[in-house]
């Protein structure tokens, strides 16, 4: 089990239908006009199959900030999405991260930190963002494994290595359980 959390607004219902629709298909996929989405309010379940191994990611809506622990016992990796156009939320996003990072349950999981939205006029550099996140730091003290990642969900640029990532991770935790 995956779990895709972020903030509100953040992209992750997107993120999610384009990680299926490039899953549906082995070429490059032309990803036209986003579909319409909505804020998840509750979870989503999807099923992606990876060179034959198929990985659940379960979103969770932004606004279950609160209960998201609930939810890590289950889990063995976390993509962690941030809006990279909304300097508003990075706060907020910074300690939502650190509890997840802090979190017993999670100590063995393999977190991707996604800053998404990099096709939006404007929007932070990679660098800006881990400088306001102090992402080098956070990643020095984490217990887990923890990537960085920047895409736009909505043009698809950068959604292959996450696909690429998922693949790596769950790889690796059934190495761990044999």
């Amino acid at each position: 089990m995956c779990l895709l959390i972020g903030a509100t607004g953040v992209g992750k219902t997107l993120l999610l239908k384009r990680l299926q629709k490039m899953n549906l298909r082995d070429e490059q996929t032309d990803f036209g006009e986003p579909p319409p989405t909505l804020p998840t309010v509750g979870t989503n379940l999807t099923d992606l199959t990876l060179k034959k191994k198929k990985v659940t990611i379960r979103e969770l809506g932004g606004c279950m900030g609160p209960i998201w622990p609930s939810y890590y016992s289950d889990c063995s990796s976390v993509i962690f999405v941030v809006d990279s156009a909304n300097i508003n939320q990075v706060s907020s996003s910074c300690i939502q991260l650190l509890s997840v990072l802090s979190a017993e349950l999670l100590q063995g999981a393999s977190i991707l930190v996604v800053f998404n939205k990099i096709d939006i006029p404007c929007p932070m550099t990679i660098m800006e963002m881990k400088s306001l996140f102090r992402l080098d730091d956070i990643i020095a003290s984490a217990l887990q494994s923890v990537t960085v990642l920047e895409l736009s969900a909505r043009s698809g640029q950068g959604l292959q290595k996450v696909l690429d990532w998922l693949e790596s991770t769950e790889r690796s935790a059934v190495e761990q359980h044999m």
